[in-house]
């Protein structure tokens, strides 16, 4: 038997760990070379890394945590892990081939040895762009899909606000929202998001909270009647601004805090008082425990896709190279609609 093509492999690393907001001179690109086989015996699959996911719970794993956190820390001069869309090149598991589709955790590097290839998904609609599955197809859709149906539980008529409405869930959010028959109202953070919001994804309303001087006003402005849903993203004061504008049994799923993440110490919630007094529930969730619903997620949504009920936008950087400054732009708002990476066309 031939022995298996040895190839160059570029891969970014995490070169420290990060306070305050990250940097690309805290990653590095490497170059190594890599077999493009599993070892003998292994259940392992090779894949070439086609699309890589930034998200901003990455930014969580870049710091050097004092108690365990509920994925573990990226560790320094180590490839970053990281949310994919690949190939299988070459397989040791009798459920995969040389040439599957295939998304699920990989690492920031063009050819991947995955180890535990149980915990990957076969792409089952080639025919749409494989992109989609890092977005709405993927983990940030199924976050969506889970976080407003299962947690937020919503109702028709109900009044529903999002933060970071723009990005990669809050723009599936709010559609679902609109599908089910809610008043959606989406916070950004420019003005041409704030009109893609209105025009492109159908939300009733939106605003740029950089240009509002009190968060509490502008939800009143949009909120005479108060909130029966927030989406949470984003944390910190729009959190604490929401909470005051809640209706009686006003429903909070907290799905990320991207304003905390790059603070040494984060901002205190100021209005609690509001959840006793309105009885609203507050629930924060991991997407990773409806990995088991995939499946019924994934074949609704293709539907809504083909049907034209759902539009998405991503945001492509081009090249592994391009990794780092896609990452860290998330955390500056660079990125309109789901960031991602482009490793590999084919």
């Amino acid at each position: 038997m031939a022995a298996a093509a040895k190839v160059s492999n570029r891969s970014v690393i995490l070169k420290r760990h990060v306070t305050g907001f990250p940097t690309e001179d805290d990653m590095e690109l490497v170059t190594a070379t890599v077999r493009l086989a599993v070892p003998p015996g292994s259940a392992a699959v090779m894949v070439k890394n086609m699309y890589l996911s930034c998200d901003p719970y990455m930014r969580s794993r870049m710091t050097n945590h004092k108690e365990p956190s509920y994925v573990p820390d990226y560790v320094p001069g180590e490839i970053i892990p990281t949310f994919g869309v690949s190939k299988v090149v070459e397989s040791g598991h009798p459920d995969y081939k040389a040439g599957d589709l295939v998304w699920g955790m990989t690492a920031c590097e063009e050819y991947t040895l995955i180890t535990t290839p149980e915990s990957l998904f076969k792409i089952n609609h080639p025919e749409l762009p494989l992109s989609y599955y890092l977005g709405v197809l993927g983990m940030p859709g199924l976050t969506a899909y889970a976080g407003f149906f299962d947690v937020a539980k919503p109702k028709k008529g109900d009044y529903v606000f999002i933060s970071a409405a723009s990005g990669a869930i809050g723009q599936l959010v709010g559609q679902l929202a609109k599908m089910t028959g809610c008043y959606v109202v989406g916070s950004a953070g420019s003005d041409e998001k704030v009109n893609l919001l209105k025009t492109k994804f159908g939300f009733d309303d939106a605003f740029n909270y950089k240009k509002e001087q009190d968060l509490n006003a502008a939800l009143k402005r949009c909120f005479p009647e108060g909130i029966d849903i927030y989406f949470d993203n984003v944390g910190g004061a729009i959190l604490d601004a929401a909470l005051l504008n809640m209706r009686l049994h006003g429903r909070v799923a907290m799905c990320g805090l991207i304003s905390q993440y790059n603070l040494e110490l984060h901002e205190g919630v100021c209005n609690l008082a509001c959840v006793v007094t309105k009885r609203v529930r507050i629930e924060g969730f991991i997407v990773t425990e409806y990995f088991g619903t995939y499946r019924k997620f994934e074949e609704e949504m293709v539907g809504h896709l083909k049907e034209e009920n759902i539009t998405y936008v991503e945001d492509v950087a081009e090249g592994i190279e391009n990794m780092p400054a896609a990452l860290v732009g998330l955390f500056y708002g660079r990125n309109i609609g789901k960031q991602l990476v482009a490793v590999a066309r084919d």
